[in-house]
Parts: C-alpha cells; structure tokens; sequence
C-alpha cells in the first residue's frame, strides 16, 4: 500500500498531528508523485479558481490513481493548502538567490512582502483558491496550515537577517506580521484594497520589527510619508 507520509488519514487535532509525525518520509517515488500532484492542482486553479480543482480531475491530470490521490490529500482544502506550502517554498528559493536589498529588517521583510505579492498578482486565481482553502481549513487541516505558517516565518526571518534563535518578541512581531499579510492577501483578492494600500499596511506592520532589535533597544518605528524607505 502507497504510504504518503505527509498526507491526512482521516484524523484531525492533535491526533491527526501526533500520527503524521511518527509517519516515515517520503521515498524518492513518493515525493515525485506527490509533485505531481501539486503542480497539476496549480496548473487546474492557474485555469480556474478553486471551482476548478475537483479531486477526479487532479487525479487524471497527475496520473495518479483516484485512491492514491485521497490518501496523499482527503480533501481540495488539504490539497490547496499543500499547493500554497509549495508555492512559498518556490518563493523562498527565489529570494535566497535573489534577497532584498533594504537599509532595515523592516525594510527588507517589506520588500520580501510585496515581492510575493507580485507572484500572487501574476496568477490571482490561483491565489484566490490557495486563500479560500486557509479560510476554510478546520483542525483537520491543521498539518498543512502550520506547514505554510512554518515556511512564511523561515522567509521573514530570513529577510530580517536569518536569524538563529529569534527571541519571542520576534517571533510575536512575526506572527503578527504573517497575520497581517494574510489578512491583506484577502481583502486585495475580494476587490476591497487596492495595491498600494496593500503596500501601505505591509510597511506599517513591519516597523514592529524595529521594535525588537537589539532586544527592544532598537530605534522607535519611523513614520510619515517616507516610513518605507
């Protein structure tokens, strides 16, 4: 029997958690399949949205039985979420060969920000279906959920300097800044912010950042029409 080692049984909270991480990795044939996988649900709600991505359908597109498929991802929420995981590793791996060149912390997180912003914007369906998955994600989901949240912080932290042992008012100025981003991500989806508000608020919540360097000794939060550098 296939064993997708990341991918859900049916269980959910700590349960569900618990049983993945006690679940072997993938082998090389599994990661390749599970590749597929993914790649063909980003190329199915590239086209369509997250109407678009009906299980069946990504199952003949990545030449995968239906079962194998359900034992990879119960659901198009755990597939999305997935799908969004992989598209911020794509992201990170972009940015380490090509980091942010900002003065500050605040500046460089911005930067890396607006920089996914960019991608999004290149494929909004897609973005709009990897969205609405985080929206509806339960505690079943909460694997995939914490393994998107898990690779936005490695990004920011990596924009801050990569940082090895952030203290906790880093990580709570991170947590409230992924929280913010998401945020954003959602109203600039629905039509209700343009861009450049999305900018605006990306850059507000980064200065944060200033108040946590040097262990809160940094300089205070700049403000006025310059604040972003």
């Amino acid at each position: 029997m296939d064993n997708p080692g990341t991918a859900a049984s049916g269980t959910s909270g700590t349960a569900g958690s618990a049983r993945r991480a006690a679940t072997p990795p993938l082998t090389a044939r599994q990661r390749e399949r599970r590749r597929r996988i993914l790649h063909a649900t980003a190329r199915l709600a590239c086209r369509g949205g997250f109407e678009a991505v009906q299980m069946r359908e990504v199952a003949e597109s990545s030449q995968v039985a239906l079962g194998t498929l359900y034992r990879y991802f119960p659901s198009k929420v755990h597939l999305l979420v997935a799908t969004m995981h992989d598209q911020l590793e794509r992201l990170h791996g972009t940015l380490r060969k090509s980091p942010p060149a900002g003065e500050t912390a605040a500046d460089r997180v911005a930067q890396t920000l607006m920089r996914a912003f960019g991608a999004l914007q290149r494929e909004p369906r897609l973005a709009e279906a990897m969205a609405r998955a985080l929206t509806f994600a339960d505690r079943g989901v909460s694997p995939e959920v914490d393994q998107v949240s898990r690779q936005t912080t490695a990004i920011i932290l990596d924009a801050m300097g990569g940082l090895d042992n952030p203290t906790p008012e880093q990580l709570s100025a991170v947590r409230v800044i992924e929280h913010t981003w998401l945020s954003t991500l959602i109203t600039w989806l629905s039509g209700r912010a343009s861009l450049a508000q999305v900018r605006v608020d990306i850059e507000t919540v980064c200065r944060l950042i200033d108040l946590t360097e040097a262990g809160g000794h940094g300089r205070a939060p700049r403000s006025g029409p310059d604040a972003s550098g």
